[in-house]
């Protein structure tokens, strides 16, 4: 076998890129609440997810892309830093410097790898493929699963409203109906009950 050491080196040099994503802190707590996670731990966590819970998705999804967008999503928090679901003004550039990132961080790669996983991160932001809507609506339970675990720590940290995390799911049920039903939304009401998500709203069907 011929080896393309210029291709080889473009490619370590992205893997030793990526390990930054360990050091990326996000504001969720793990399940047990003693510490915050980071980024790699995150995608980790969602690419297992879908294997476990794929049997859920509103239609048939091609596995290893869902897997992939789960794994690279946040790739581009080692320039952009992570930006918290609530943090409205943070939201507003969140789009221009993750899109920024993107292209230096993928751009270490071979063209082609990097013509390929820019394509899945912008299909994951775009939201329109089943495949992206099943690891967006992942990528909305997870935190919820996490908050729920840990007796709403982050949420009461916050405080958080209901009016904002219903904002945050509302797309969950386009990718898994069945994972907003039976899991987020239950997750979300008996928090709200307990006083860890502030009622300021009426969580009607999504």
């Amino acid at each position: 076998m011929t080896i393309d050491r210029d291709r080889l080196k473009r490619q370590m040099d992205f893997c030793r890129e990526i390990d930054k994503e360990k050091e990326v802190f996000r504001q969720t707590y793990l399940c047990s609440g003693n510490r915050r996670e980071n980024d790699a731990e995150h995608a980790w966590h969602m690419a297992l997810m879908a294997v476990i819970l794929r049997e859920y998705a509103n239609e048939e999804v091609d596995l290893l892309k869902v897997m992939t967008m789960l794994l690279i999503h946040d790739i581009v928090e080692i320039d952009a830093g992570d930006t918290y679901a609530y943090d409205t003004e943070g939201l507003k550039t969140q789009k221009e410097r993750e899109a920024k990132a993107a292209q230096r961080i993928f751009g270490l790669l071979p063209d082609d790898q990097r013509d390929e996983l820019l394509g899945l991160f912008r299909e994951f932001e775009a939201e329109e493929t089943m495949e992206a809507r099943f690891a967006k609506a992942l990528d909305n339970v997870q935190p919820v699963m996490q908050n729920d675990a840990s007796g709403g720590r982050d949420w009461r940290e916050k405080g958080i409203r209901l009016s904002q995390a219903i904002a945050r799911q509302k797309k969950t049920a386009e990718g898994s109906r069945i994972l907003w039903d039976e899991v987020s939304r239950p997750m979300i009401e008996k928090n709200i009950e307990l006083g860890n998500i502030i009622g300021d709203a009426v969580l009607d069907e999504i």
